[in-house]
């Protein structure tokens, strides 16, 4: 019997992991309406998925909604494959150079990861973003032989979060759980990851982060990598990869669930869901201007589009000109400067 394919095994893992970060919302929130598992098929071509969301029906007779913990989240799995035509082979080949590019051909790929987003109801829990993936492709297998070579494969992801308000223990925790995950496999890391989340998560047109940072990666293989040095200690082999991207993953519940159970029951005021609503608006901006998985996926032919658009908050505001976070001494300025000039967390945690 042939061992698992890391396409296989990758997969299982996804899909536990979706369960089980979904099974620990659902029992922070007993009462609350349970995720709705959504199963789907790529049409015309290969994959599938299952989404997983989570939203309170709107009230029928004018009454209050129910007050969940959540006001809207997704988990979700995406495992597609098709064909890689030579623009998009061309494109990757900066990064991966094994790649054969002809300018002409097309190459089998696969394509599996996990996505998610959580926005809580209070305005003192912050937002949080999620996503690991597995990308490979193969050589067209000849005539008369069986399943094609990969010539290629790779892992990207990470985390972050967003804060309406900032509470430095928090920024602390989830950090310094991520940075633990990471030192299990190369104390330089984090570091280059949070640098990486920090640069790749910022609002140009707002010169701002959008949030208090975490872990962004990609183009993780046996390749040399752009941002890492050949001289330090991280994973090189699939193996020694995958058991990266696991520990990281596995670091969701931990570095988050105990932020929200914290802050879920905090009393707030009508100003501070202002405030929430006004930093859900720039989230927003970031992921329809800015984010690449989201442009990349509504230019895909036959897109799922609830699927892609699943990130974005339920309510939002923009405000013409809004004083609100310009008094360096107000809560909200407190978090906007901490958005233009990112902090070390985890550092902090060692002082």
């Amino acid at each position: 019997m042939e061992a698992p394919t890391m396409r296989h095994r990758f997969e299982e893992y996804i899909f536990g992991l979706q369960e089980e970060i979904i099974t620990s919302f659902e029992t922070l929130d007993p009462n609350a309406p349970k995720f709705k598992r959504d199963s789907w098929q790529r049409a015309h071509q290969g994959g599938k998925g299952v989404s997983g969301v989570f939203f309170v029906p709107p009230s029928t007779d004018g009454s209050p909604g129910q007050q969940t913990i959540l006001e809207k989240a997704g988990v979700n799995i995406s495992v597609v494959h098709g064909m890689l035509p030579p623009a998009a082979i061309k494109e990757m080949r900066a990064d991966h150079s094994s790649i054969p590019y002809d300018g002409k051909t097309s190459l089998p790929f696969f394509a599996a990861g996990i996505s998610l987003v959580v926005h809580p109801r209070n305005p003192h829990a912050p937002t949080v973003h999620a996503n690991y993936r597995y990308f490979e492709i193969s050589e067209k297998a000849a005539e008369g032989e069986g399943t094609s070579k990969v010539v290629a494969w790779w892992f990207g992801g990470g985390s972050d979060l967003t804060p309406s308000y900032l509470y430095d223990e928090d920024a602390r925790h989830f950090h310094t759980t991520l940075q633990k995950a990471c030192n299990q496999h190369g104390s330089e890391l984090y570091p280059v990851f949070k640098k990486w989340c920090d640069e790749y998560f910022y609002i140009v047109h707002r010169q701002e982060t959008r949030g208090v940072g975490g872990l962004f990666f990609d183009d993780l293989s046996t390749e040399k990598h752009a941002r890492l040095s050949e001289d330090i200690k991280r994973p090189r082999s699939s193996e020694e990869i995958f058991d990266f991207i696991k520990a990281v993953g596995n670091s969701f519940v931990p570095s988050y669930l105990p932020i929200l159970e914290r802050r879920m029951s905090m009393p707030s005021t009508d100003q501070q869901r202002r405030w929430q609503l006004i930093r859900r608006g720039r989230y927003v901006e970031f992921n329809l201007v800015y984010d690449r998985g989201t442009k990349f996926g509504l230019k895909t032919p036959s897109a799922r589009i609830e699927s892609i658009l699943m990130s974005l908050p339920e309510t939002a505001r923009w405000e013409y000109m809004t004083d609100m976070g310009s008094d360096l001494e107000s809560e909200e300025g407190r978090l906007i400067a901490v958005l233009k000039q990112p902090v070390d967390w985890a550092g902090l945690e060692n002082l």
